[in-house]
């Protein structure tokens, strides 16, 4: 297949890395620096095993020259841009295969929160949407240069939306991907898949971007852990309205835990959030974080607690402590100076949530 990836940053450069290593045809689309670094020396990878130079990838500045350069049309476009950066992605690639004359691929997003498929099925009706949910923690090192913090590389699948080679075009990227090195999960229920990674995400990723702390520190206060099973309780009672069940995926079993999480006492559940994220995060800091404090002015909340928050719209549950993140992480995007009277102050955190969300 000839594979085209949208998004040079961790996730993007480790698929087209895999994949290049592979033997397969990989263009990657990325910054100006992105592109200069991997002409120049290739795609860097270190994992468990080693440390890696592929040279095999194509590293273009824009969706126009990938496809105007490309000697043969793409098979898959896979989308691993910031959640806030697709819409703008997906008209590129429509403007760029209008200019081009080629025809258009399927899609496939390897992104976090859930929405993406369907900003990506919108505009382009007459594809195959894939979703994708890689559980693989990967660090940029610097342009075109990520490490793999733990070993194995997992990688979910599940068929979005078929167009008429749809289940077909999905067995071959599942193939694809399990030569790349990857090992492939199939999902019946790819909704299922996006919103069980949703809850895998966003366990302390606002609070962390909101209070400037790593989780180990976070999930020291009783007040902010209790917040947060509240906001994994909020979504899961949004997945239950909206029939849309949550999954064991890889070592996370969700489907196991979600009675669990949903109506044990919070002291009984602390422990438990206390050693899976406070201790084997440790001083890692979530994507939130990242991108509120590189002062990017944009945060993909709106693709994770804010998803919570539309979906409870739409199925009447009421989700006060996920509308309560996600405003104040977006007015925090879109005014970064204001952060520094929240940094690590729970109270006002635990303050900005309606009352009922603190009950035990």
């Amino acid at each position: 297949m000839n594979v085209l990836i949208v998004g040079a940053g961790a996730i993007g450069c480790l698929i087209g890395s895999k994949l290049a290593h592979a033997n397969q045809q990989v263009t990657l689309v990325g910054r100006p620096a992105f592109v200069e670094a991997v002409r120049a020396r290739g795609l860097l990878l270190v994992d468990e095993s080693g440390r890696y130079t592929v040279r095999n990838v194509r590293a273009v500045g824009s969706l126009l020259e990938a496809l105007d350069r490309s000697p043969t049309a793409f098979d898959l476009v896979i989308f691993t841009v910031k959640s806030y950066d697709t819409e703008t992605a997906v008209a590129d690639l429509q403007h760029a295969l209008d200019a081009t004359g080629a025809p258009a691929p399927a899609l496939l997003s390897v992104q976090n929160g859930v929405g993406n498929e369907d900003v990506l099925a919108a505009a382009l009706p007459n594809v195959s949407v894939l979703a994708g949910s890689i559980t693989t923690p990967v660090s940029v090192e610097g342009p075109g240069a990520i490490h793999v913090d733990k070993r194995g590389y997992t990688l979910g699948l599940g068929l979005w939306r078929a167009a008429a080679a749809g289940p077909a075009l999905f067995d071959a990227t599942c193939v694809l991907l399990e030569n790349g090195g990857f090992a492939v999960k199939r999902y019946e229920n790819a909704q299922a898949m996006k919103w069980t990674k949703l809850l895998m995400n966003m366990m302390g990723n606002a609070t962390c971007a909101i209070l400037d702390e790593s989780p180990q520190m976070v999930f020291t206060d009783d007040g902010v852990v209790d917040m947060e099973i509240e906001a994994w309780r909020e979504t899961l009672r949004v997945m239950a309205a909206a029939q849309i069940p949550a999954l064991n995926m890889d070592k996370y079993p969700f489907a196991t835990l979600a009675p669990l999480i949903r109506y044990a006492p919070k002291p009984l559940i602390r422990p438990i959030l206390r050693s899976q994220i406070g201790g084997a995060r440790g001083g890692k800091l979530p994507s939130l974080h990242i991108d509120l404090h590189s002062d990017k002015r944009r945060s993909e909340v709106g693709w994770l607690n804010g998803a919570v928050v539309r979906k409870g719209s739409e199925v009447g549950v009421a989700v006060p402590v996920n509308q309560a993140l996600t405003a104040v992480l977006g007015s925090l995007a879109a005014d970064p100076a204001a952060a520094a009277g929240w940094r690590r102050n729970h109270a006002r955190l635990l303050a900005a949530v309606k009352p009922q969300a603190q009950k035990q």
